[in-house]
């Protein structure tokens, strides 16, 4: 008994100068370890803030472009762009101003928005589907070379169908028939024979072998 109780004596004297060493070290970390939660939930707070105000800015855009003001719908993606462009609020906003810049025949403008929404979409899904509008509007100029390069830095596999048709239009503009039928024909393997689009391939790809026989 005499020597439980000094073991108990000598680990409790242990434990007392363990602590007294490395008390103030464990207080620092239980310290850090609260103020690290607290910042965290803090944080989670500040991003949930955040992205309701952006959304909101995001509606007062639709609503403003509903009712006929382009003037406004103008200042709420301007500062969408400033105070949230992290927000995908901001990347939908500038890709709908886009849209509409296109309507307008304003191909410049409407790349420059792309553009600017490509490079703040984090979603990699979503960055793709910008470069494929981008790619469309860069067609829509008669820039055949930037729309290829466009699609070229859409990873494979993302909206292959599309992809590859907008890439047969690239390479009809550049004079490449060859290249486009293939394409067109890697378009319509993708999308399936279902796919609406199909139809469209279809009478392209007919398309350039009647105008393969008329250059004959």
């Amino acid at each position: 008994m005499a020597f439980d109780a000094y073991d108990d004596y000598e680990q409790s004297e242990r434990v007392q100068k363990w602590l007294r060493e490395n008390g103030l070290s464990i207080a620092v970390g239980i310290a850090i370890g609260l103020v690290g939660i607290f910042g965290l939930q803090q944080w989670r707070k500040h991003q949930a803030n955040s992205e309701a105000a952006a959304a909101m800015l995001y509606q007062q855009v639709q609503v403003a472009l509903s009712s006929g003001k382009p003037g406004a719908a103008t200042a709420f993606v301007d500062e969408l762009m400033k105070d949230y462009a992290k927000s995908p609020y901001a990347m939908f906003a500038v890709s709908d101003r886009a849209k509409q810049e296109v309507q307008d025949k304003q191909f410049g403008k409407a790349i420059a928005s792309l553009q600017w929404a490509e490079a703040h979409a984090a979603a990699p899904v979503l960055k793709s589907l910008v470069q494929l509008r981008l790619a469309r509007v860069q067609l829509a100029k008669g820039d055949g070379r930037a729309a290829l390069a466009t699609l070229d830095a859409i990873p494979a596999g993302q909206y292959a169908g599309l992809k590859q048709e907008l890439r047969g239009d690239a390479l009809v503009k550049l004079g490449r028939a060859d290249d486009a039928r293939n394409a067109y024909q890697a378009a319509m393997a993708a999308l399936g024979e279902d796919a609406p689009q199909h139809a469209v391939l279809q009478m392209k790809i007919d398309d350039l072998a009647v105008a393969g026989k008329q250059g004959a």
